[in-house]
């Protein structure tokens, strides 16, 4: 572990310069990921109100592509998005959460179960970026 530690110290600020460089925005995403995972294996939450949490989460939200007028209400702001006309469906949560769902990190279940304001089943298939994760390894 030292050495992994040591090794990232030394490179860590020419991955921080090529991804400023470059604007890898998927390379920042991944590193943010991982760490929430890595957290959660080891037991050690944390690191869920940072400046990559708040600016990564927007980022996906406002990619999102449901089939239905959705709005996501966070902390901080609402984001609608989806096609015009027809109702909207609300989703209250976190830009904690909202990353880690966009990310993967959340099955199927317990996206239905989040705070709709009606029947999430129309965007269910459309939250996350990779497709839901599998309920018998998260759940």
């Amino acid at each position: 572990m030292a050495q992994t530690l040591a090794r990232w110290t030394e490179l860590g600020p020419r991955f921080e310069e090529v991804v400023a460089a470059f604007k890898v925005w998927p390379a920042v995403i991944d590193v943010a990921t991982h760490e929430q995972d890595i957290r959660g294996a080891v037991g050690q939450p944390g690191a869920r109100d940072t400046e990559v949490i708040r600016q990564m989460s927007g980022w996906l939200i406002t990619r999102l592509r449901p089939p239905v007028r959705l709005r996501v209400t966070v902390e901080d702001t609402q984001i609608q998005v989806g096609p015009d006309g027809g109702p909207v469906l609300g989703l209250t949560t976190t830009r904690y959460e909202a990353f880690r769902w966009r990310m993967g990190r959340r099955s199927r279940g317990q996206l239905a179960a989040l705070d709709w304001s009606g029947d999430p089943t129309p965007v269910l298939d459309h939250l996350v970026v990779f497709g839901p994760a599998r309920a018998d390894i998260i759940e």
